[in-house]
């Protein structure tokens, strides 16, 4: 094999790595909800529909209390595809001591969140030899965990409902040396991400400042540079069709899902063709300074507000510190709304 060839089979490797992201969620999903039934009323394996019924009811609060972390599926060579096709890397500038437990606030949410998957859902990028000795898990929503054979793949790899309840257990009965991270800004994000753009909601988000008084847990910011760049995200001009049948689907997505339907094109199988892949753009999680936090059983409104200021005051140095180094211009700034 030439060596032409070996770096084409190695950059189709990355792609198909891409590719399969979404669609074996979607794949899952739909093999488990349409065999269940299936089998219970059309074959005669319909004790095979039961068990996995009695199963999921049995297994139903695992989810919501630490879930099940498979390393071996989290260093599946998969992922080390997946990191190198952008590619993907976690920026360390503290430690992070196993002796406290911690809330990684994660900015922006872009698309589909590559960066915060990658660095805090797989072992890709080196986590564990990055911030030694500190379990990483990463919250998405709640329903994702209803769907069988899906919920066993996400937890698998560390994955937690993005619920009071979920985070609470694991930052409060699971000991010390714990590290959830959250996409604060959530699905509403994604409809202001697009390249150049550096705006994020959290002016209004200080539920996970609640939890982290609430449970002790210190405050990390992060942010994913170049996490807006890998897609083009198109909003039709106000008064058209097109706007108007775009904000149906969005609020229908929205209101079903609780994720919206974003507009969005990259590139192709080939480079400079127009499709769905995100380009290949780096994309650097850089992890800031623990900040502090007290631990406070009913926490007032004025000490939530004080907490919320002081890591949204943290998150802006750190982007201000390290937004040249990862291509953004010295005048950039960091819009919160």
């Amino acid at each position: 094999m030439t060596f032409f060839s070996r770096l084409n089979l190695q950059e189709g490797l990355r792609i198909l790595s891409v590719m399969q992201w979404i669609p074996v969620y979607l794949i899952l999903g739909t093999i488990s909800i349409i065999s269940i039934p299936y089998f219970m009323m059309f074959t005669r394996f319909w004790c095979l529909a039961v068990l996995a019924l009695a199963w999921l009811a049995y297994d139903w609060n695992t989810h919501s209390q630490g879930g099940r972390h498979s390393a071996w599926v989290r260093n599946w060579t998969l992922w080390k595809y997946f990191q190198s096709y952008f590619p993907v890397k976690l920026v360390k500038t503290h430690d992070l001591s196993p002796k406290h437990n911690y809330i990684i606030g994660s900015h922006p949410h872009g698309i589909f969140s590559y960066g915060v998957f990658i660095n805090f859902a797989t072992e890709a990028s080196g986590f564990a030899q990055i911030f030694p000795s500190i379990t990483p898990v990463l919250a998405t929503l709640e329903w994702v965990f209803w769907i069988p054979i899906v919920r066993e793949y996400v937890m698998s790899m560390g994955i937690c409902p993005v619920s009071e309840l979920a985070l609470e257990y694991l930052l409060t009965k699971k000991g010390s040396g714990n590290a959830v991270t959250i996409v604060v800004g959530g699905a509403a994000e994604a409809l202001l991400c697009r390249p150049g753009a550096s705006t994020i909601l959290l002016k209004n988000r200080k539920g996970f400042v609640k939890l982290a008084l609430k449970t002790g847990a210190y405050l990390v910011p992060s942010y994913s540079f170049g996490e807006n760049e890998v897609h083009n995200q198109e909003t039709f001009p106000e008064g058209t069709w097109l706007r108007f049948f775009q904000k149906i689907i969005q609020g229908a997505f929205k209101k079903a899902l609780g994720i919206n339907l974003c507009t969005f094109h990259g590139r192709g199988l080939t480079h400079g063709s127009w499709g769905l892949l995100p380009f290949n753009q780096p994309i650097n999680t850089v992890v800031g300074e623990p900040l502090p936090i007290p631990k406070i059983k009913m926490p007032n409104k004025e000490t939530v507000d004080k907490y919320h200021a002081l890591y949204i005051s943290a998150l802006r140095k750190l982007f201000d510190q390290h937004k040249v180094e990862y291509g953004l211009p010295e005048t950039q700034e960091l819009t919160i709304i």
